[in-house]
């Protein structure tokens, strides 16, 4: 019987993995991470290596000008603003996410974003030559513009295209590709390779290739089918787009579920940000989303890199091999996201998110004593490394790569952008945030500052313990049952089914065949 076999099929076992489903699904997931979320990463971390010769270039070109060296209060200003342009950009594409994914789709985002980031690749590729430190600058703000929008087109774009037994999984994928991009940048920025006074503009160049591959290679694979059925409305290409993605003809069911989260949406209508802030229905996803982002970029994760290289210095690592140590950390964090693909569905995403954060705040509650400590007593500055491996492990298991996948499962397609224009915001103002305030706590505090970073993974972890839902294998309509009794609202859904359908099932099924 036709519907059995789809049952089978459809709830995407062994069968439908090994067939032409896993190549499509998978290939569309390595290109959109590899041309998007790597380069987030990449980007983050790509000015540490050759920062010194960056500031030297700052200051030739200016006395060149002006026949005066530059003063030292100024190179920092304008070393802050090449920093600080990265997150303040993230901010800004995050912004324009709304209404890009909804007018131009989220393949065709994805392939609009890539003009920016080509763009700033060829400016900051040819600073040196041109003489100009300020495209530079500019060109980290437009970075920053492409990874705001990347960061959070990627997981929606995988998201809605993923089988929900391989959703957590290829979630994480994006997360995984931004931790690449970080020890690309790490390895490629050693001073025996690019990291040196010749080598840096090649360096900032480069992340303009995988770009340029995404480019040329995503127009061949189809667009999101949720997108195409649900805001499109065009069932013909939607089924085109699963049956390719799936491996199989009968995609009846998907197509099913679509159409009832479309009907239990049809009056809120297009989700805008501020519609979504007011909803009572979206209450408690909104506060989660919030939270989780929050919780993800203040539980001191930029601090622990920053302190990193102290930390082994202090346990007698030579300066000159630090370097290697900081390529081995960006190693660690990648092979923990990598075994985060492959547990998140077996162990699900509450798991991962609530050990990783108390790994996370007892490793700073240790890394504060050791750190007091270490001057005393000699053992301790290698607890002090111990702490900043457990952190990074936890980190890279639930509060990195989980979030976003929350949000594209914790939202039905009508207000999924305006969320992650939310959730996007609050990690790129989080961000720019700890990144203002770190050194001035750090001077303020010392150490203790990791107190804070351990007071907030402790909140978050309580908050997610008692208010996130699990929601490993279910279908969007499913987690949307669970979070309208948590928001203490009627679903639309089954009035809206029975007005629309007053013959039950049999009559929704005739629909969907004779459409086909």
């Amino acid at each position: 019987m036709k519907l059995q076999g789809e049952k089978q099929e459809g709830s995407e076992g062994s069968e439908g993995a090994k067939g032409k489903t896993t190549l499509s699904l998978t290939l569309v997931a390595l290109i959109s991470a590899f041309g998007s979320s790597f380069q987030y990463g990449y980007n983050v971390s790509v000015i540490n290596s050759p920062a010194p010769y960056m500031q030297d270039f700052y200051n030739r070109t200016y006395l060149d000008r002006t026949g005066v060296p530059m003063d030292s209060s100024f190179q920092t200003l304008l070393w802050s603003l090449t920093v600080s342009m990265y997150p303040l950009g993230g901010l800004f594409g995050s912004l324009m996410v709304w209404p890009l994914v909804n007018n131009c789709g989220r393949k065709g985002t994805l392939l609009i974003n890539n003009l920016f980031s080509i763009a700033a690749a060829i400016l900051m590729g040819t600073s040196e030559l041109a003489k100009t430190f300020e495209v530079i600058i500019l060109s980290r703000f437009i970075m920053g513009i492409f990874a705001g929008l990347a960061s959070n087109v990627v997981p929606m774009f995988l998201g809605e295209m993923s089988p929900k037994n391989l959703r957590g999984a290829i979630g994480v994928v994006p997360q995984l590709f931004i931790t690449i991009g970080i020890l690309v940048a790490q390895i490629l920025g050693l001073s025996s390779i690019l990291g040196n006074a010749k080598g840096w503009p090649v360096l900032l160049g480069l992340t303009g290739i995988p770009s340029l591959i995404q480019l040329l290679a995503l127009p061949f694979f189809p667009e999101s089918p949720r997108y195409l059925l649900i805001q499109k409305g065009n069932e013909e290409q939607a089924r085109r787009a699963l049956q390719r993605l799936r491996g199989w003809e009968d995609v009846d069911e998907e197509i099913e579920e679509m159409y009832q989260e479309d009907r239990s949406e049809k009056e809120e209508g297009q989700f805008s940000v501020l519609s979504l802030c007011t909803f009572r229905g979206l209450r408690w996803q909104l506060i989660s989303i919030i939270v989780m982002m929050m919780g993800q970029q203040l539980s001191g994760v930029n601090a622990v890199f920053y302190y990193a290289d102290r930390i082994f210095e202090s346990a007698g690592v030579d300066s000159s091999s630090i370097q290697y140590v900081t390529v081995s950390i960006g190693a660690i964090n990648v092979v923990m996201t990598l075994l985060a693909v492959f547990i998140v569905e077996s162990l699900g995403r509450r798991i991962l998110l609530l050990a990783g954060f108390v790994l996370c705040s007892a490793s700073c509650a240790v890394l504060t004593l050791a750190l007091n400590l270490q001057s005393t007593v000699s053992w301790m500055s290698y607890l002090s490394i111990a702490c900043v491996i457990v952190y990074i492990i936890g980190h890279a298991i639930g509060p990195s790569p989980i979030p976003a996948v929350m949000i594209t499962e914790m939202f039905l397609q009508s207000s999924r952008p305006a969320a992650f224009m939310v959730g996007g915001s609050v990690h790129w103002l989080s961000n720019f945030t700890v990144g203002l305030v770190f050194l001035y706590m750090e001077a303020g505090l010392g150490p203790y500052s990791f107190l804070i970073f351990c007071a907030i993974c402790l909140a978050t972890m309580v908050y997610i313990f008692f208010i996130v839902p699990e929601t490993k294998n279910k279908t969007f309509m499913e987690i949307n049952r669970i979070m309208a009794k948590r928001n203490k609202v009627e679903m639309q859904e089954s009035k809206e089914l029975k007005d629309a359908f007053p013959h039950g099932k049999q009559e929704e099924k005739k629909v969907l065949s004779s459409s086909e």
